[in-house]
Parts: C-alpha cells; structure tokens; sequence
C-alpha cells in the first residue's frame, strides 16, 4: 500500500512497508519482536500486511521462537529486534539455528547513516557480529534496495543446507519513504530457483547396489530428513529395502514407535556390527562420536544437502550430495529390483530387537520405579505414556533431556523438537510459543530443566497473554546436574557443587502467579493425574516434579557430549 504521495503525484512507499511486503511474498505470516524505536515502521508495514506481530520478554526469545516456527512450519521464520543490545540479545538464538540448519531471518535496526561513526544510541557493528554464525549477512544500503535484500537473505537462508540470515536496516533508510516504481518488490514465488537437488545418477546407482548386496545395513535419519520434509521417501525406503532405521534430532518420528524398522537403543550394537551404514542429514559431529562409533569394517555412505559435511571428521566409502527425500527415492526405485538379501535380513533385525529389549529391560526398574525423589527414568517414562499421535514434545535441558532421549518417542513425524548441536539451553519456552501458534491443532508437552527453564521462563506470561496453552514439566533437582557430575569426578565430592547448585524453585506457583496452571508431584503415582489435570486446564501449565538429584543419564556418566 502506498503511504502518501510526493509533489509529481508519486505514489510513496516506506522502508518498513517495503520489508513487510518483501515477508508476506515469502509466506511469513509472523514475526517475533520486542520494540524499539529503530524498527517500528516495520510493525506498520505488518500491520497493513495481515502480518502477526509478536511481543516477546526477551530477544533471545524471538530469535529462538522464529526458529521454531521455521522447524515446525517448513517456511522461513523471522525475528525483528531494535540495534545495539537488541541485536546482541538475539545472538544466542541465531547461533543455534546456525547450528542446527534452522532458516531463519534475524532483522536489526541501526542508527542512521547520517549518524555513521557518531556514536548515535546503540550503534554496534552488527554485520561483523553476525557473519559468523549466519549464512548471509547484510546492511540494507538504501531504502528502495529493502525489499530486495529481504528476498536476498531469504535466498541464502535455502541454499544447500539451510540456515539463518540477518539484515540491519539503518533508522534513516527504514523511514524513508521513496517512488513505489523505484523499489524493486520481489514477486511471491518468483524470485528464487528450486535447491532441490536429485544428487549424483552414478552415486545412486552404487548405493542401490551395496543395499541389494548388503546382509546387515542400517540407516541413521536425521534431522534433514525432515526439514526436507522426505519422511515419506524416508519411509519408503526403510520398508522396501527392510533396513532397520535409527533416528535422531528432528528425523525422530519419521516410523511410528511399534513399526519393525523403527530401532532406538541398540543402535550402537548396529553401528559396531553392521557391513553397510548410510548416514542421512546428519554431520560426524559429537554425537556421532566424529564417526568413530562406526564399525571401521562397515561400507559407511552420507548423504546431505551440503557437501562441506560430507566426510567431514571421517573417511567414507560414498558421499552423496542433494536432497534427502529425492535421493532416497531414487534409491529405492533403483534398488527394489534388484534386492536379493530379504530373507536374510530378516535374522539381522531379529537380532537388532534383541538388542533393544536387552537395553529397555535393563533400565526397566527405574522406568517403574517407585522411589522418592522420583527417578528422572520414571518421569520420562511417565511423559511417553502420556503423548498422543497430535503431540508435540519440546526438550530443553541438559541431564533431564538426556534422559528424555533414551524413552521419549514421538508417534509422528516433526513432532520432536530439541535445541541441537549447539546445545543451548532456554529453547523450551519459545520453541512452545512458536510451536503453538503455527500448529493450534496439537497438543504441546514440553520438558525443561529447571535451570534451562529460569533462562528464558519469564515468557511463560506471553503464553498466557496470547492464550497458548500447553503442558509443561519441569523436572526439579535444583541442579545443573550434567555439570555437576563431570565436576565430582574431576575434582571430588568436596567441589562438585561449585557454580551449579540452584535453589528449591516451586515452578508451579510460578505458573499461577502469572496466569497458568502450576501443580507440584513428589509422588510418582502423581504424575500421570498431574499430567491429565493439565491438559485438561486449557491453560499454559507447569507441572513441578522434584526429581532425584543423585540420578545421572548414562550419556552424563560417560561425558559423552565431550569425547
């Protein structure tokens, strides 16, 4: 919409106006902010846009929140935040969709351009902040060159694998106001080229061939299966070439937890005796041990969206490049006729659930133990009794969420979120807010550690003013437990609680003062009523288990985060 005209009869058209116009051609439909001077022409031009716009307690919050949005939805999520501390707030957040292949876009005031170098009110040198963790950062130079740029990081943010992006936008040119005909706005879905790459023909076709042969494959699927929403292609494959398939990050709920691929703890017995492991979006990373958790006698094949990943940390035998759901069907379609090995696959997965009974029977006693404090097995066990096929379940922790890890299993796909490889704590609240609003339909369970949840907690009141509800537990040992244990045994009992040791929080009247419902469990026989009572509030709610503070994850007791 123009906003006024100049002295020839010129229709006019804002800096602001323009952004706005620039994320409705995109699909945005809102953004996540906190306000300030420098950005409010662009919570206009939203307005005029049909655009949502969001106001959040902290800017870590909307970083993360877009974040969310954009894992949940499939489009690019966007927060706009003011400059200088505005900006450096959101950096925690754009860093962690950085991380984790997150396409978000992060906007940012500036100071005017006539104030360039004055020291004008929370000038910083954003671009140079920002470059590192993002895949395209920029200064809109001008206020006809708004929209464009919009459009140009929006491009980056899906090239290869994707990512963030962050703009800042100088206060002069973002209220400027200049000829519509002289800003270039990008038409909707006609600025930007398809990524969508099929991958190598002659790859395909060897992978095809070391499935047909293979007597012990197995597949990892990780969390580019979904952001390239190739659950299905994924399915697809597991089934008609019956490999056992293993799950992590966002990949968690391509099979439904009961379906004979689906494998979850035995998958270092796999990994260790399987003849071929193909890796599917996901980096040799540490959780992947840089890959030396895989057998040095198995055929290892990685496929990504992004070539600098593939043998990254550890030799492969096969790397393929390009989207995973078009690579796998192809996969599938050059392989099903030539699969030779079906009968004798069939004793590898008998022996692959073998492995997973043994696993789930050895911490059978504490998923049904009755101690208090209440083991944190227990809880979690509790939480995967308590999903439905419509909910989504948002981990943010560190000990607590380890353990969620081991038991938690989402019945569909995409409805696992967690922070990471960058591990950040604080991503529960926003990831709801975000979660929330893009999807009203489902059900939202959320798990935090209490010191994962005091970092961003007070956003908590934003559900409750915009009407969110979901289910929220806290899993209370008043301790950053996964630190506290590498320091009792790196230094001794004397000092395992220096610089970790949190207080007695009752989260629960935490969420009743701000609005929500806040129940408290010492019990274990408390926690499913708990769980239902809160479901049934229709309130955000916070559920406040005090769990066993002596009780460490396995992936705690071994440090694993570290080898």
């Amino acid at each position: 919409m123009a906003q006024g005209s100049d002295d020839t009869g010129q229709d006019l058209i804002s800096g602001g106006h323009l952004v706005a116009k620039a994320l409705k051609a995109e699909g945005v439909d809102v953004i996540y902010t906190l306000c300030g001077g420098h950005i409010i022409d662009i919570y206009d031009g939203c307005v005029d846009e049909g655009i949502e716009v969001v106001d959040v307690r902290h800017e870590q919050v909307a970083a993360h929140a877009a974040d969310g949005y954009a894992r949940i939805t499939g489009k690019p999520g966007c927060a706009v935040v003011t400059a200088g501390p505005g900006t450096t707030d959101a950096v925690t957040g754009v860093a962690n969709a950085f991380r984790a292949e997150s396409p978000m876009l992060l906007i940012g005031g500036q100071g005017a351009h006539s104030q360039h170098k004055m020291g004008s009110l929370q000038d910083l040198p954003h671009v140079d902040i920002l470059t590192p963790i993002t895949k395209f950062a920029a200064t809109v130079p001008d206020t006809a060159r708004a929209a464009d740029m919009v459009s140009m990081a929006f491009r980056e943010c899906f090239s290869g694998a994707p990512g963030p992006s962050f703009l800042e936008i100088p206060r002069d040119v973002l209220d400027a106001k200049v000829p519509v005909e002289k800003a270039r706005i990008p038409a909707a879905g006609r600025y930007r080229a398809s990524t969508r790459s099929p991958g190598d023909p002659e790859a395909i076709e060897r992978l095809a061939d070391l499935l047909a042969h293979a007597e012990k494959p197995a597949v990892l699927l990780g969390s580019q299966v979904w952001t390239s929403r190739a659950t299905d292609d994924a399915v697809e494959f597991v089934r008609a070439l019956d490999v056992p398939a293993y799950m992590n990050g966002a990949g968690r709920g391509t099979l439904p937890p009961g379906d004979p691929h689906h494998f979850q703890l035995s998958r270092r017995y796999a990994f260790s005796n399987a003849d071929l492991i193909v890796i599917v979006g996901t980096p040799f990373d540490f959780r992947m041990g840089y890959g030396k958790r895989l057998s040095p006698s198995a055929t290892v094949v990685q496929i990504d969206l992004d070539y600098r990943t593939v043998g990254k940390n550890r030799d492969i035998d096969l790397g393929i490049v390009g989207d995973p759901g078009l690579i796998l069907k192809s996969v599938t379609e050059a392989a099903s006729g030539r699969l030779g090995g079906a009968v004798k696959r069939k004793a590898w997965l008998d022996e692959l659930r073998t492995a997973e009974r043994t696993a789930i029977e050895k911490r059978l006693p504490h998923l049904k133990s009755d101690a208090s404090p209440i083991h944190p097995y227990r809880l979690v066990s509790e939480i995967n009794e308590f999903l439905t096929e419509d909910s989504i379940y948002i981990g943010d922790g560190g000990d607590i969420v380890t353990f969620s890890g081991q038991v938690v299993q989402p019945k569909s796909p995409g409805h696992w979120m967690d922070p990471g490889p960058l591990g950040t704590l604080g991503v529960g609240i926003p990831f709801v807010l975000a979660a929330k609003q893009a999807r009203p339909d489902k059900e939202v369970v959320a798990l935090f550690g209490d010191g994962a949840f005091s970092l961003t907690g007070w956003d908590f009141e934003t559900l409750v003013r915009y009407d969110l509800p979901f289910v929220g537990i806290v899993g209370n040992n008043s301790s950053m437990n996964q630190i506290r244990y590498g320091q009792a045994q790196k230094y001794g009992p004397a000092r395992e609680r220096v610089g970790n040791t949190l207080g007695d929080v009752h989260y629960d009247k935490f969420a009743q003062l701000l609005g929500g419902y806040g129940e408290e469990v010492r019990d274990p026989a408390g926690i499913a009523p708990a769980l239902r009572r809160a479901r049934e509030s229709g309130k955000p709610s916070l559920i406040n288990v005090w769990v066993d503070p002596d009780a460490y994850a396995p992936g705690t007791m071994n440090q694993t985060m570290y080898k």
